[in-house]
């Protein structure tokens, strides 16, 4: 299985059944390394809450792919009106898709659905979430936003994590110490940072990261990836 990244919290994933996207910022993001026009086929379109450097271009990825737009249900909603595909979810939930099986987890964020072309004007997109994505049969988290949590623990008990995403960026969601300390909980073979140096405000060295990752739990092998890296597992 490829784990792709395209900078912030993007991630292709591309395994034996199919190919989908995490949270597809792409226009207007200064790290990313492709555009919506770089997508021609995808299975589906995770979406972990209705920030717009989340969201991004998923609901015109759906129009133009056909890809339902895997998310909870209030954002499901919302983007549904715009003409995505959608598949509404919620948390605690898992569904079985072509791809592979998606169960959404908790994220400790917020979330807002600005609708297009009209970004001073929110509304409340429900809750924000993670993913817990099986495919090949090999379980990933994408935390999505959020902070530290305890059930992490839970989750990493439950699921045998080949790979972890988790921001890193701090002020919006954890830090460096506090994603290392979520490493301790969830076990994951391999550990991506994600959510950093896209702005100024979320400014963070990830070879910091990895250096403290070595030193508190090395345990878990922590990868950097550039926007086009990709990691094999």
């Amino acid at each position: 299985m490829e784990i792709r990244f395209h900078g912030h919290a993007c991630f292709e994933i591309i395994g034996e059944k199919g190919r989908i996207l995490i949270d597809p910022f792409l226009n207007g993001n200064p790290a990313a390394d492709v555009g919506p026009e770089h997508f021609t086929h995808l299975d589906g379109i995770l979406v972990s809450h209705g920030h717009s450097d989340h969201l991004g271009d998923a609901i015109e990825l759906s129009q133009k792919t056909g890809a339902p737009l895997i998310c909870v249900f209030e954002l499901a909603r919302l983007c549904a009106k715009y003409g995505a595909k959608t598949h509404a979810m919620h948390i605690g939930g898992k569904h079985t898709f072509s791809f592979g099986t998606v169960r959404l987890t908790q994220a400790l964020h917020g979330s807002v659905f600005e609708p297009p072309g009209e970004e001073e004007s929110f509304t409340y997109a429900g809750m924000a979430c993670g993913f817990l994505i099986q495919m090949d049969g090999k379980w990933i988290y994408h935390a999505g936003d959020t902070g530290l949590f305890g059930d992490m623990e839970l989750i990493g008990r439950r699921h045998p994590l080949a790979a972890a995403m988790l921001p890193i960026g701090d002020n919006y969601t954890m830090g460096q110490e506090e994603a290392v300390y979520a490493a301790t909980l969830l076990r994951p073979n391999y550990l991506i940072p994600m959510h950093y140096n896209t702005f100024p405000i979320i400014q963070q060295d990830p070879q910091e990261f990895i250096e403290l990752l070595k030193r508190k739990f090395p345990a878990s092998k922590g990868e950097i990836l550039a926007p086009g890296q990709s990691l094999f597992i």
